[in-house]
């Protein structure tokens, strides 16, 4: 694949076909052409921010907490962004399990015996969460859809 300098911004070339790729929300590979995921702001009822990271087939995959300001929320966007493909795992489902330094993902049951996570930064804030999956494997899978989808994701704000 060649990656070619255009005035507005990077495009890339795969058989004579060029596309722009935040255009298209798409990643172009020697494989084929995925669809990226996308981070996608929302307003809260009660006039807040908050986020959810969706996969590449529109699945939400995880969600931030809520924030006062747009600034703060896409802070916090960009804190997933910069520690979700370096974060440890840290498996608080198996008896004397090794506390891990943070950033890193907790996974953990909850009271209703499902298995969840969530992403903490280098402050051990807690900045995404995912659903309540039935098996561990499942919970699993999806941390490691954040740790794809979040760094090449776009940023929408919807109204």
């Amino acid at each position: 694949m060649q990656i070619l300098d255009t005035p507005k911004k990077n495009c890339y070339n795969l058989g004579g076909y060029a596309k722009y790729v935040a255009e298209f929300n798409i990643m172009l590979t020697e494989r084929g052409i995925f669809k990226m995921g996308k981070f996608v702001i929302k307003t809260t009822k009660s006039g807040g921010y908050t986020f959810n990271l969706k996969a590449r087939n529109g699945e939400i995959i995880a969600t931030g907490e809520t924030y006062e300001t747009l600034d703060s929320c896409k802070n916090g966007v960009n804190s997933v962004i910069t520690n979700a493909p370096i974060a440890a795992l840290e498996d608080q489902t198996v008896e004397g399990y090794q506390t891990e330094k943070n950033p890193k993902f907790e996974v953990y049951k909850d009271k209703a015996g499902e298995f969840r996570f969530r992403l903490k930064a280098k402050n051990g804030q807690i900045i995404a969460v995912g659903e309540g999956y039935k098996a561990k494997s499942s919970c699993k899978d999806g941390i490691e859809s954040i740790r794809k989808n979040a760094v090449d994701s776009e940023i929408v704000e919807e109204a």
